[in-house]
């Protein structure tokens, strides 16, 4: 009999969550920067382990809303743990247990999934704060099982891994076996431009920006024609964007299309705009578009 079963991933913010997402299914299908809440909508990585087909739902940071915006964002985080086989709360360890973590925690607390505690970058820590971190932790919620990760370096992950196969109900696979997203190419195209202004742009803009694709086509050679809008709320904003001569811009794009041709296997040409536009984040089309629901 072969296995399926859906695993969520929960956190704080800048936990590890997409990169944990990426070492189980063997390679990239969430984006990653430095900076928290670099994931925006839910996104599934399927992953292969023997007859077992683990289908793992990336979610969004959880921290407490203040816009509609970030108020889709942790609808999204918690939508996506419902009637999972298993929760896995990702925490980073050299966090501990934070302000940040505290109220996710209470709201696991009242969940009837099975939760798993995976305490992440355990490279940068001790054997000994590693386990008074766990002890706290598990006298909150009765974990079912405790992981030691580290996402980036891929200790502890083929552990994981097996756990997680052992534990999804028999049934018959939801993808095909070669299928490691559920994402369209349209939207891994927007995440991937995303991804470079996350890590090429500091402060405060890379969350003052959405990424919009506005065409999406294929050419007679196979390659893919893409289309970028990349919204700001300011002018100053978007001075920022397109840096002096067009110079950061160029350079964005640059990276974002040979990334994308890597992801997709093709040739691609990429043609990014930034558009002023103060009220982005209430535009019901871009929320259907990037995957969130709207919230009032």
């Amino acid at each position: 009999m072969t296995r399926c079963g859906f695993i969520a991933v929960v956190g704080a913010p800048n936990a590890g969550k997409s990169t944990l997402v990426n070492a189980i299914v063997g390679q990239k299908v969430a984006i990653t920067s430095a900076k928290a809440q670099t994931t925006r909508t839910r996104l599934m990585g399927i992953a292969i382990a023997d007859d077992a087909q683990i289908i793992l739902i990336d979610t969004p940071g959880i921290f407490a809303p203040n816009r509609r915006f970030d108020r889709a964002m942790v609808a999204a985080a918690w939508g996506g743990a419902e009637g999972a086989d298993a929760i896995c709360l990702t925490v980073d360890a050299t966090r501990g247990l934070d302000s940040k973590l505290r109220p996710i925690l209470e709201v696991l607390a009242s969940r009837s999934e099975p939760i798993l505690l995976i305490l992440n970058k355990v490279d940068a820590l001790a054997k000994e704060p590693l386990l008074a971190l766990a002890s706290e932790l598990h006298a909150i919620i009765p974990f079912a099982e405790t992981f030691f990760v580290s996402a980036l370096s891929g200790d502890g992950i083929a552990e994981l891994k097996a756990h997680l196969a052992a534990r999804i109900p028999e049934g018959v696979w939801h993808f095909p076996a070669d299928e490691v997203s559920d994402a369209s190419e349209r939207l891994l195209a927007a995440e991937i431009t995303r991804e470079q202004i996350f890590r090429q742009l500091h402060a405060e803009l890379p969350y003052a920006s959405a990424v919009e694709t506005e065409k999406f086509t294929t050419r007679k050679d196979g390659s893919a024609e893409i289309h970028q809008q990349i919204l700001v709320e300011r002018d100053s904003q978007k001075a920022i964007f397109l840096g002096k001569r067009g110079a950061r811009i160029r350079e964005l794009g640059s990276r974002a299309r040979a990334e994308i041709a890597e992801q997709l296997g093709r040739k691609v040409h990429l043609f990014l705009h930034v558009k002023v536009k103060p009220d982005w984040d209430e535009d019901r089309g871009l929320y259907r578009d990037i995957g969130l629901d709207w919230v009032d």
